[in-house]
């Protein structure tokens, strides 16, 4: 069975939602980008813009127009079955609770074209949890996109025991029209490869710098020079957002990751120290 996938709908135009449909749009697909109303949609446009810089000054071959020429071909709606309703490709990037994601999935069943793959970005949710909201278990998995989609471009591919091996490959041939580097993921697996390996890492770094043990700044320069990583954990989180860590402990019932929390909180979080989306988290930027 071949599939063809050109017109591509991203549901959601937060921070990497609207990156995946840039980069979408950048490489020559028709895309359309969602979201719930139109003041959120009209966020999205303001968070395309500024990536047509990053494109046109970071990408290769992003001048010359092409940056401007990606963004404007994309179609921002806040009317979802207008977003779906010819749509080769959804990809859902929504906000990260179970039970939003399935009522989507539950519209989306109704919407969209019976040939519509569904894939998921969600970085904690095993797809699995949500198959059975699709109406189309066989032609619907995940496809996690990593933030900073042009310089950090794995596209992991993971799939449910229900999953079309034919859709399957066709999401990793996306994948790499799309200037990806996919990973296929062969059976579903909590943070997938690159969270599997990151989070121990800056749960790590987080406590010894909570810890006081020592500064992140030396953690940094300690991983750095081990490794030869140009970049260490704690300048990773300040790409992520203090935000999404700070939640992530927060909601954890161990002890160590509640006192990361507040420490976060205390020292970062309530200081408006975000990471770089700020101009400050753990570096000035």
């Amino acid at each position: 069975m071949s599939i063809d996938i050109r017109k591509v709908t991203v549901l959601g135009t937060g921070v990497l939602g609207s990156q995946i449909a840039f980069q979408t749009a950048f490489h020559g697909f028709e895309v359309t980008a969602y979201d719930i109303s139109d003041e959120a949609v009209n966020t999205g446009r303001e968070r395309l813009d500024k990536l047509t810089a990053v494109y046109r000054e970071q990408v290769p071959g992003g001048g010359d127009g092409k940056a401007e020429a990606a963004a404007a071909s994309i179609t921002l709606t806040s009317d979802l079955a207008q977003a779906v309703s010819d749509a080769d490709l959804v990809i859902e990037a929504v906000p990260e609770v179970l039970s939003i994601k399935q009522e989507t999935y539950e519209k989306l069943a109704k919407l969209a074209p019976e040939r519509t793959i569904f894939a998921t970005n969600s970085s904690t949710l095993l797809p699995s949890a949500m198959k059975d909201f699709t109406g189309r278990p066989d032609k619907f998995l995940a496809l996690h996109f990593a933030n900073q989609v042009w310089h950090f471009n794995t596209g992991e591919v993971m799939g449910t025991t229900d999953t079309d091996p034919a859709v399957f490959q066709a999401v990793v041939d996306f994948a790499a029209a799309i200037g990806m580097v996919p990973i296929e993921i062969h059976k579903e697996k909590a943070g997938y490869v690159l969270n599997s390996l990151l989070v121990p890492l800056l749960n790590a770094a987080m406590a010894l710098a909570e810890g006081g043990y020592a500064s992140p700044e030396d953690v940094d320069k300690t991983w750095s020079i081990g490794t030869g990583a140009p970049a260490g954990p704690f300048r990773i989180l300040d790409i992520i957002g203090l935000t999404t860590p700070y939640n992530i402990a927060s909601n954890s019932d161990d002890e160590t990751s509640q006192r990361i929390a507040e420490w976060l909180k205390t020292n970062y979080i309530d200081k408006g120290k975000l990471g770089i989306a700020t101009g400050e988290g753990f570096y000035k930027y």
